[in-house]
This record gives structure tokens, C-alpha cells and sequence, in this order.
């Protein structure tokens, strides 16, 4: 069965806020930040990170 990766996110996302309730504005700023600093000239470090990470978790 294929998901797709944008569906699957969401349901995560949905379960995570549900279980442990965290308030509406940590959220926004978290989602919000995450979008501006995707565009920002941390792009390049945070894609670093991101692709040794999972290098890291799949030897």
C-alpha cells in the first residue's frame, strides 16, 4: 500500500497534538518557524543535519 508522505505526516501530526495536548500557540509558532527558517540562510545547516541524521539511523 503506498501513502502518500504528506497524508502520513498529517496523521502523525493529528495523533501527536491529540495525546499530548500542547497549547494552539506552541504549534503555530512551531509550524510557522519551521516554514521561515526552510527559506532562511540556516537552509543549507539544517539540511546538513537533517541528511547526516539519517545516515546515522540507516547504516
Amino acid at each position: 500500500m503506498d501513502v502518500p508522505f504528506w497524508f502520513f505526516i498529517t496523521v502523525v501530526a493529528v495523533i501527536g497534538v491529540k495525546l499530548a495536548r500542547p497549547p494552539l500557540w506552541l504549534v503555530l509558532v512551531l509550524l510557522i518557524g519551521g516554514y521561515l527558517l526552510a527559506g532562511s540562510f540556516l537552509d543549507p545547516a539544517i539540511e546538513t543535519g537533517t541528511e547526516s541524521g539519517v545516515q546515522i539511523t540507516n547504516p
